[in-house]
This record gives structure tokens, sequence and C-alpha cells, in this order.
């Protein structure tokens, strides 16, 4: 059997030009990366007449090792949807190089429904995560020159908020002491990095809706304190233009295609664990200004990605997604019910039903937002005829559309039947008319990270460390009340514990840190153990990746 990288670099790529054409995108809008990858300008689109298209998000269940295969889904449902006659473009995260080279791989698909060129995408692309990765340091490096040259702004040292920015696991750098070893290197103080998609500046870059936008969003990050508490932003420090010439040309949305000449947009990349896990919103409305349907995906379960694509994302760029599919696999749900990964190949039909509590309760969050779900059973080759009809059947005796799918053997005809389903939902009067978000934008931020906790996550409690709480009040009373919140914590769990698989409930969450993103517009609930900056495994996947004897890249999955 191939493997991904194989399946990539066997396929027959069309002209970026000729993919552009497909959604009516004139070669002037274009800026090509070779062959196969262009860079397209909003502004040379010739759309304000245009209907925009449907939006439908693809999210999963909690993830497991066996794997639940959520992009490739996104991919096989937006060839499938080609396939039965409909405009169709896709909407992706790019894959952050951590992943790549730590123990997640790449994020480009797998089988037959992938994007590419996959090698590219996975890798250094157009460049776009080293460009917010300089325009975060860049604020650091004048942050810390305004200290050396006489502090103006009266900065407390001891309130910096500001942190580095890395695109590689590297817990070394998590928590560094800066400026050592003498008087011209400036003051020494406490630092950190982050991996950049934890970056506000990544958020600001996928929340921003024009140049103009993101210049301003970035001037309102809020880098530091006064003694006196005064919020010190970018725009203080005088850093929001150049950061914004850096961001100019990655700002534009990136298009590739599918392995079947599906029009795909690669842009932008937050973790939904630690940050709001959705592609920018640019590269989103671009595709609904051009095509009928646009299929998008959020990072991680429903829990995380889902949560954040409506209460963040749809939000703040006045988005209504007209349905939702949920991702599950027979094996992934079978892990939840307590089999071990190296007996999945097993048929085990009891632990299969005892995994649809992640399922469900899946679905259930998902009703709270007022959308129609179809689940999409992922196939693996594993899976019995017993166990693929348990979740069939499972799904609809509890009012849920269900539907097997091949695509990652069979491209897109292999998702045609989730592509009819999906097609039905977006073409009904009114799709989407029901949506609404978890909270109200007046609740205030202890509130909106209680709901979170208690109504997606099933918490018994929530608990806030006194730091924590004290910023929120501070925030609060300052007049940031009104932002959404993104949590940071574990994906493989409900809870903050990674072990607790299934759908725990009265767990606690304890909220140990909270970060003020001003400028993206929402704030930051750090939970558990989480890091903004992961480490790499034990045997990291760079281990095996090379240059092999053809000249190609060898171990990138």
């Amino acid at each position: 059997m191939k493997s991904d990288i194989e399946i990539a670099r066997a396929a027959a790529l069309a002209p970026i030009a000729d993919v552009a054409a497909k959604l009516g995108v004139p070669e002037d809008a274009l800026a090509c990366y070779g062959r196969h990858i262009a860079k397209v300008d909003p502004t040379k689109l010739a759309t304000a007449a245009r209907a925009p298209g449907k939006l439908v998000l693809v999210t999963a269940i909690s993830p497991t090792p066996a794997g639940e295969g959520k992009t490739t889904t996104t991919v096989g449902l937006g060839d499938g949807l080609t396939h039965i006659g409909r405009r169709a473009a896709i909407a992706l995260r790019e894959p952050s190089l951590g992943p790549c080279f730590g123990m997640k791989g790449g994020a480009a698909g797998g089988g037959m429904a992938q994007v590419a060129p996959m090698e590219a995408i996975n890798l250094h692309f157009t460049g776009d995560f080293h460009a917010i990765g300089a325009a975060n340091n860049l604020l650091s490096a004048m942050l810390d020159n305004h200290l050396y040259w006489g502090n103006e702004l009266g900065i407390d040292l001891r309130r910096i908020f500001w942190r580095r920015a890395l695109d590689m696991n590297d817990r070394g750098l998590r928590q560094i002491v800066s400026s050592l070893g003498g008087v011209s290197n400036g003051f020494p103080r406490e630092d950190g990095f982050d991996i950049t998609v934890a970056s506000e500046v990544m958020a600001v870059f996928c929340l921003a809706t024009d140049l103009a936008d993101l210049e301003r969003r970035l001037g309102a990050i809020v880098v530091a304190q006064t003694r006196d508490k005064s919020p010190v932003t970018a725009a203080d420090l005088k850093a929001a233009g150049a950061m914004t010439v850096l961001l100019r040309d990655a700002f534009a949305p990136n298009l590739v295609q599918t392995l079947e000449g599906t029009p795909a947009f690669v842009h932008g990349g937050p973790f939904a664990n630690i940050a709001h896990g959705c592609n920018s919103l640019v590269a989103t409305r671009t595709a609904l200004s051009l095509a009928d349907v646009v299929v998008t995906e959020a990072g991680f379960g429903a829990d995380l990605g889902a949560e954040k694509f409506f209460d963040i994302k749809c939000r703040k760029g006045d988005l209504t997604p007209s349905a939702v599919v949920l991702v599950a696999t027979v094996r992934a749900l079978k892990m939840h019910g307590g089999v071990e990964r190296r007996d999945l190949a097993r048929e085990d039909l009891g632990a299969l039903k005892r995994g649809f509590a992640n399922l469900d309760r899946h679905l259930a969050n998902l009703r709270r937002f007022g959308l129609k779900v179809v689940v999409a059973v992922n196939h693996f080759a594993t899976d019995t005829e017993a166990e693929l009809a348990a979740v069939v059947d499972h799904c609809r005796a509890h009012g849920v559309e269900a539907h097997v799918c091949r695509h990652w053997a069979e491209g897109g005809a292999g998702a045609e039947d989730l592509a009819r389903a999906v097609a039905r939902i977006v073409d009904e009067p009114g799709a989407g008319g029901h949506f609404r978000t978890l909270y109200a934008d007046e609740v205030p931020l202890v509130d909106k990270i209680r709901a979170v906790a208690q109504d997606i996550y099933g918490a018994g409690t929530v608990e806030f460390a006194p730091r924590a709480r004290d910023l929120l009040a501070e925030w609060q009373a300052a007049g940031h009340g009104h932002l959404p919140v993104c949590m940071a914590k574990t994906q493989y769990s409900f809870s903050t514990d990674p072990t607790k698989m299934g759908a725990p409930e009265g767990h606690r969450v304890a909220v140990r840190e909270v970060r003020l993103s001003a400028g993206a517009g929402f704030v930051v609930a750090i939970c558990g153990d989480i890091m903004t900056m992961p480490g790499l495994p034990k045997r990291p996947a760079a281990e095996q990746i090379r240059i092999g004897d053809d000249g190609d890249t060898v171990g990138l999955f």
C-alpha cells in the first residue's frame, strides 16, 4: 500500500491557474509560487454581485491515537460535493512545523483525500508562519529596545505579558531569562516562547478582515502594563505598522487543490487546544464569495475546535454556518470504550457501544448551537460490517443521519452519500437560520468560562487561580467583558485530564492562567497542564525524516 506522500507525488496536478478558473478567479488576481500554489488577491475578485455560498463545518469526536481523519474527511467531502455537481471549495488551516517533526504528523489529509502539493504544504509552504513569527518577534525586539533606551512609557518589568514565538516544539524555551551579558544587552528579565500557532499575532492574522483591520488589531495588542497598571500596546511602541508590512504578502489566502482538482484555500493555522483553531477569516470569506458550498474544519474535537469556531470566528466574522459534519471512526469509539490500541483490529461491539458516550456528548453539544448535524463514519480496513452498522443505527436511533465514508481509499466517490446528505441540508430554506452562540456578549468573562466548562465539557466545578480571578475582574472593569473566551486545554478529553476518555462528568476544571488577547478580541483561559509551547515526544518524527537517494523527502507523513 502506498504511503500518503507516495500517493501525493503520483497525482497529476492541474496548473493552479486552471484550478482558480473553476471559481472564476482571473489570473491577474494570482501571485504564483511555482505551478501548483498561488496567493489570491481578494481585492481583484469581481464577487460583489454574487450571493455568498453555504458554509459547512467539519469537526470530530475527541481525538485518540487510533485516528479520526477530520482533515481527510473535509477533503473527501469537498471532492464528493464536486462529484455531485456542486461548485465547492475547501478552507483549511496550514500545518505547523512543530507537529510535523513531533508526533502528530502533517495536516494535508490522507490517502486519496489530500490537498497538494503535500510536501510544500506541510513544510515551509508560502512562508506565512515565518512571517507571523517574524512579526511577533519584531514586537518583542521593539519592546526590549524601548526598555533599553530609557523606558519612556514607564513599563513595569514585572508586568510584561508579551512572549516570543517559534514554529517548533521546544520545551527548553517555555521559560527563559533574557538580556543576560551586561549593560549593552539590556535589562535581564523573565521571558518565554510560545509556538507560533499560539501567538496572538496568529490569532489577529486569522481574524482580521483586511490590511487596515490587521494593523488596527496588531496595534491593540497589550504587551505590558505600567506601575499603575495602565496598558501598553503595540501601537504605543509604534510597532503595528512595521508588523503589518511583514505580514502583507502572507495575508493573501493560499490556493492549492485536492488530488481531484477541487480548489482548496489553506491559510492560517492556530491550534485548537491552545488557540482558536480555525483558518483565516479572509480565506473563508474569499471561498464563500466564489463557491456555492465551502467546507471548512476546526481543530481537534468539537468541544474545542467547533466551540471556538462558533463562539469566536463566527461571532467575530459575522458568519452563519449551514450544517455540521461530525467525524467518527469505529477504532476511536472502541478506544473511548476502553480498548487498547493494539487490540483495535478485533471486533468488539461492547466496547464500541460504550464509546458511543463520547459521540453522544459531541452531538448534544453541537445541537446547542442550533445546527443540523451529519455523522461521517470514516472507514478503516479493519472495521467490520457489524461495527459500521452499529454506529449508523445508533446515530439514526438518536435522530442523526450517518454515512460510512470511504474517501481515503476512493476519493470523492467514496464520500458521495455524505455529500448528498450535506447538500440536502444546505439546500433547505433558511438553512442555518437557527444558529446561535453558546453565550451572549454581555455575559461576564468568569461566567463565559463556566458556561464552556460546564455546558460543553460536563464539568462539575470550575476553579480559578487567585491571579487568574483578579485579572478577569480587572479586565471586566476595564471594558473587556464583552470579549469571547478561548479555552486552552487538552484535546484528548472533555476534562483537563488527558487519560479520562469517553464522556466524563462532574470533573473539576482548573483555570491556572488567563491572557488578554485584545488585538484578536478574546480572553485565553489556560486550564490544567496544557502548554502553549509543546515539547517533542521521546521518538520525534524528525528522527525519520531525511532526503532519500532519489532526492525526495522520506519519512514525512
